[in-house]
């Protein structure tokens, strides 16, 4: 049977084989919006004919697609586009996780937790660089996004350097941006580390998750300008709801 002359024609004289090539056909009707989320593809017999390859390509070309993370499959009833999460870059730059939302033109809000003043731990003064009794200031926020729990930040910043951000409204706002603009501080680099950790029961309750549900946990230290540490947080996020991008260029 004829390939239809509405659907891209398989080069067969190509070097990609055939079955990379329908899994990049697949793909940009996936990424265009064609084929949305959750909506059934066209069975394996469909796509056989409709592009005239044999059913190993067609399953090699799906098994790509599941591995990429763009479908998921359902026994006996075939396969779907997978809902698609966001890519956030905050990992890999110095825009904190509030500023990298609000280019998604999702709905992100922030709850202050819990805020204090204290004196620092030996790991917190010797990763900030303090003096051994110092007093820092400690926040923990919840940041949800379209209404579902995302992060559970805790930080940590010398209260020397930010003896007023007790009386700042960061009720869905920026830490990063308030830094900015009423003490001056100009993020330029950060250490991150991440693992998979399963949280504890209040942290779990807050995230809104099930018993034993992993999340990814990031602990960083960043830096200003002049090389100075100004701020270390721990968080958990729940990776369900998003996924990291790093580019390596």
């Amino acid at each position: 049977m004829s390939t239809p002359a509405s659907y891209p024609v398989l080069d067969r004289e190509a070097d990609a084989p055939l079955w990379q090539q329908l899994a990049r056909v697949l793909r940009q009707e996936i990424e265009s919006g064609l084929l949305r989320a959750d909506q059934a593809l066209p069975s394996e017999s469909e796509l056989i004919d409709r592009y005239s390859v044999s059913r190993t390509v067609v399953r090699e070309a799906l098994a790509e697609l599941v591995r990429a993370g763009l479908i998921y499959k359902v026994r006996a009833r075939g396969s779907f586009v997978a809902p698609q999460r966001p890519d956030l870059k905050f990992i890999g730059s110095m825009a904190g996780s509030s500023d990298d939302l609000s280019t998604t033109g999702r709905n992100v809000t922030t709850r202050v937790l819990d805020f204090e003043v204290g004196p620092a731990s030996p790991d917190d003064a010797q990763a900030l660089r303090l003096p051994s009794g110092s007093q820092v200031v400690r926040l923990r926020r919840l940041r949800r996004v379209d209404g579902t729990p995302w992060l559970l930040v805790d930080t940590v910043l010398p209260y020397d350097r930010f003896p007023t951000l007790g009386r700042a409204n960061l009720e869905n706002r920026s830490l990063y941006e308030h830094l900015r603009r009423h003490f001056g501080v100009h993020p330029s680099g950060a250490d991150r580390w991440i693992s998979a950790v399963v949280p504890g029961e209040e942290d779990a309750r807050l995230l809104e998750l099930k018993p034993g549900q992993p999340v990814l946990a990031i602990e960083s230290l960043a830096w200003d300008d002049d090389g100075v540490p100004f701020e270390r947080y721990n968080a958990l996020h729940r990776s369900d709801e998003s996924r990291f991008h790093v580019g390596i260029r």
